[in-house]
C-alpha cells in the first residue's frame, strides 16, 4: 500500500464525524469507508480487498481514536 494511501485512509478517518466511526457495526463501518475513498479515487479490485483487510485489522484503533476524539470535544 503506498504512503499516499494510507495518509489518504487515515485522513478520511480524521474528516469523518465521530459519530459515524462509533455507532456503525464494523462491517458496515468498512463498507461506508471503503464508499468514500472511492469517491476520492479509483480502486481496483485488488487495493480494494487490500483497503478492506487493512480498515478490518484497524477498526479497534479508528474506534479508539473516535473515542479519544468524542471525550475532547
Amino acid at each position: 500500500m503506498s504512503p499516499f494511501l494510507l495518509r489518504q485512509i487515515w485522513s478520511l478517518v480524521e474528516a469523518t464525524q465521530t459519530q459515524v466511526l462509533l455507532n456503525l457495526d464494523d462491517e458496515t463501518l468498512v463498507q461506508w469507508l471503503l464508499r468514500q475513498l472511492k469517491s476520492q479515487r479509483s480502486l481496483d479490485s485488488q487495493e480494494t480487498d487490500l483497503l478492506n483487510t487493512y480498515l478490518q485489522s484497524r477498526l479497534p484503533l479508528i474506534r479508539d481514536l473516535a473515542q479519544s476524539r468524542r471525550a475532547l470535544g
